[in-house]
């Protein structure tokens, strides 16, 4: 695939507008996010039985109530949400993904990370911009009510979740996404 300057202009396009996307969170401040990741999580429960083992043994959860994604050629995504340590919040957090290649189209999702040791819970803290990678093991939503936090543990220190899928573009994963810690 070649790419000329109306390719690159478009998905440069595409990503400025999912940066502009009102997403519901941005901006709002921290009791909206605090809202926004409540709901999240009461219905990544209610939905997928399995997590719920994942959330009472994990060692903490990052939340991203709502990931805003377009692209066309390249694309980008943008979300924020929250991380909770014993049920409460303890920093917020907003994460930007930039891809290329052969895509086209907008969706919209929300994912948990599940930092099941101490270890990757602390490394994602002091991280000045944590970049996910193929540390992560992805649990999809079919598998989500057989899930364990016993077997998951030795598979990957860091789960991702990520649900709620709606718009016209396949798949969704967090290859390339970066975290940055952010003041609501």
């Amino acid at each position: 695939m070649t790419f000329n300057r109306r390719t690159v202009a478009m998905g440069l396009g595409a990503t400025l507008l999912t940066g502009a996307c009102v997403n519901g969170i941005g901006g709002s401040g921290a009791a909206k996010i605090d809202a926004r990741v409540d709901s999240t999580l009461s219905q990544m429960y209610s939905n997928y039985p399995g997590t719920r083992d994942l959330g009472a043994k994990a060692a903490g959860l990052l939340v991203m109530p709502l990931v805003t994604e377009a692209g066309l050629g390249l694309g980008g995504a943008y979300g924020s949400g929250a991380l909770r340590v014993g049920g409460a919040t303890v920093d917020y957090y907003s994460m930007v993904k930039a891809s290329g290649g052969l895509q086209i189209g907008a969706q919209q999702y929300a994912h948990v990370l599940f930092f099941m040791t101490q270890d990757a819970l602390e490394t994602f803290r002091r991280s000045g911009g944590y970049a996910a990678g193929a540390n992560i093991l992805y649990a999809t939503p079919e598998k989500g009510g057989t899930l364990s936090a016993e077997t998951t543990t030795s598979l990957a220190p860091v789960i991702a979740v990520i649900f709620g899928q709606s718009g016209l573009r396949v798949g969704a994963t967090l290859e390339g996404v970066k975290y940055t810690r952010i003041i609501p």
